[in-house]
């Protein structure tokens, strides 16, 4: 039973849409931030400020390697995760790849109030948001589907990827 990877731009419900699609599959959750800050006896943040993004980087593509060939997880990816192009191939040879988006908008009133995403500590909120959707414009594309959940409540989000799974016979 393959695993379902969730991937997409922070704030996009990852963790939020994971949670509840792993219930309604009665399948194992993994965050995989959660689970970098349980192995590293850190938070992400705390991880940025004293190693930086490249030490995080490297936490992330050992549970990768982890991760990847256990069956049947929902896992939800760090925003960042598919910037590396070895995580990719390694979520997919066992994986199926869900993208969810949302808009700019929609991502800043998600974000705005957590203090624990690094990458948008620096400057202007919604300057670093769109900056940052800038620079991973085509990142999440390797998602075998999208689903916008700014365009749907979360158990739409929930029952859109369920069906399309179905569909593709991966349940």
């Amino acid at each position: 039973m393959k695993n379902i990877v969730l991937i997409g731009f922070m704030g996009t419900g990852k963790s939020t849409v994971g949670r509840r699609l792993a219930q309604r599959l009665n399948r194992r959750f993994v965050d995989t931030d959660t689970e970098i800050e349980s192995v590293t006896g850190k938070t992400v943040a705390q991880i940025f400020a004293r190693h930086g993004m490249v030490r995080f980087r490297s936490e992330e593509a050992l549970l990768v390697k982890k991760l990847a060939p256990q069956e049947g997880l929902v896992i939800s990816t760090g925003g960042g995760m598919v910037l590396d192009p070895e995580n990719v191939f390694l979520l997919k040879k066992n994986g199926v790849l869900i993208g969810l988006t949302a808009l700019p908008e929609i991502i800043f009133n998600r974000v705005k109030k957590k203090k624990n995403r690094p990458l948008l500590a620096k400057g202007d909120l919604k300057e670093q948001i769109e900056k940052l959707l800038r620079e991973r414009q085509n990142a999440y594309d390797v998602a075998e589907y999208t689903v916008d959940t700014g365009a749907f409540p979360q158990e739409e989000v929930v029952e859109k990827i369920v069906r399309y799974l179905e569909e593709k016979q991966e349940l």
